[in-house]
């Protein structure tokens, strides 16, 4: 189920790299091609004799060989990866990878790496729900990468609690599923908007809103995730991808998302309107900066293209879009009436009113609404899991018009 995939496994100083040896038998056994990278100190806890025999290749720990001088390029190994499986992670290594410390091979790797990553955890319970851990672990997702949650049970110190790396036969079929959905969306065309937008009012100020972009990029991960050819059209944020599926254009007003999306649409065959673009900007726009001279000013302000509803209006018979909704009020009704307004296939709808959901928030509560007036409810889940709900649906929405 794996054939052809090329595994990065990088195992790490835990009591529980015992288990990697079964990971790396149960990648090859299901066809994959499997590479291993131990830090120093997964060593002392699985020796490498073993894991070598097992992956039919020799396993990476240094940058280079003393002995002869020859190099493992973490380069190399980040463009070579299908996908990179860190498994088990400690505190330690997710720490050093949330903050970009490149301190050995396996480090040096994660942050060359072009594939999407996957993390298991291992740890005891204590260390696992420290904010400080935690705190990375969110950090981690919103890179991008994949947490494959730690289970509940007997540690080695003892106590019960959180903290067990997930099993090898759960760990692998996390990356069959993976690789399963990448087919799904094969070879789609998906044109995706994010984050805000910035209306200039002179050199140093502007007008804009809390959008961090979260949704959007989540959304077009799990796009590429899922075979998709992505075009993301960014307003500014603070979020990388290193999704080599997601090419990614940076705007910063209205106007310039407007062009962008008017050159492109043509060509996509998925348009997801994500963005929290501002619906006004400054009629009297300065060059320099204002000064302050009276207790008053006047901005005069006219309303921004509304990018969604012209491509309502353009979008041929073949073409899907999907649309957004933030509502304080008649949440339901007004989404769908923006939903007939723009000529949405469906439109998903945030609550301001929900605790969690929304702007800058990890975590998002939606409904969504099809346009046969369906509404689905999704509790509140991080927005990587919400970007799966969001897609799922997609998915069945395509499936319904073949």
């Amino acid at each position: 189920m794996l054939k052809g995939k090329k595994i990065l496994l990088g195992i790490t100083g835990s009591i529980a790299a015992y288990k990697s040896a079964n990971i790396v038998r149960l990648l090859v056994t299901n066809g994959a091609e499997v590479k291993v990278v131990m830090t120093p100190l997964s060593k002392e806890f699985i020796g490498p004799l073993s894991l070598a025999t097992l992956s039919k290749n020799p396993i990476l720990v240094d940058f280079f060989n003393p002995e002869n001088g020859s190099w493992n390029s973490h380069v190399d190994l980040g463009i070579w990866a299908d996908a990179y499986l860190i498994a088990p992670a400690t505190a330690n290594t997710i720490g050093k990878m949330a903050n970009g410390i490149a301190d050995n091979l396996l480090l040096t790797s994660y942050l060359s790496a072009r594939c999407p990553v996957f993390v298991a955890p291992a740890m005891d319970l204590d260390m696992y729900l420290h904010p400080a851990n935690q705190k990375n672990i969110e950090i981690l997702k919103s890179y991008g990468n994949f947490i494959i949650e730690p289970q509940s049970g007997e540690l080695a110190s003892g106590l019960i609690g959180k903290g067990r790396m997930e099993e090898p036969e759960a760990i692998l079929k996390v990356l069959i599923e993976f690789f399963e959905k990448k087919k799904t969306l094969k070879n789609k065309k998906v044109l995706i908007t994010a984050g805000p937008t910035q209306e200039k009012i002179d050199s140093v100020r502007y007008i804009s809103n809390y959008s961090s972009g979260k949704m959007g990029y989540a959304i077009a991960e799990e796009c590429a995730n899922r075979g998709a050819e992505v075009l993301l059209i960014s307003g500014p944020v603070n979020i990388q991808t290193k999704n080599k599926n997601i090419q990614i254009i940076n705007i910063v007003s209205a106007d310039e998302m407007f062009d962008i999306v008017m050159q492109n649409s043509k060509s996509a065959e998925i348009m997801i309107f994500a963005a929290a673009v501002a619906d006004y900007k400054a009629t009297n726009k300065s060059d320099n900066k204002i000064k302050r001279e009276q207790n008053n000013i006047a901005i005069n302000l006219e309303a921004n293209k509304d990018i969604a509803a012209e491509i309502g209006k353009l979008k041929s018979k073949n073409q899907i879009s999907i649309g957004f909704a933030l509502e304080s009020e008649k949440e339901i009704e007004n989404a769908q009436k923006k939903l007939e307004k723009k000529n949405f296939d469906f439109i998903v709808l945030n609550s301001i009113k929900d605790s969690g959901a929304g702007f800058n928030f990890d975590t998002n509560k939606i409904s969504i609404i099809n346009n046969n007036k369906e509404v689905l409810e999704f509790d509140l889940k991080t927005k990587d899991l919400v970007a799966k709900d969001i897609i799922d649906n997609l998915e069945k929405f395509i499936k319904s018009k073949s």
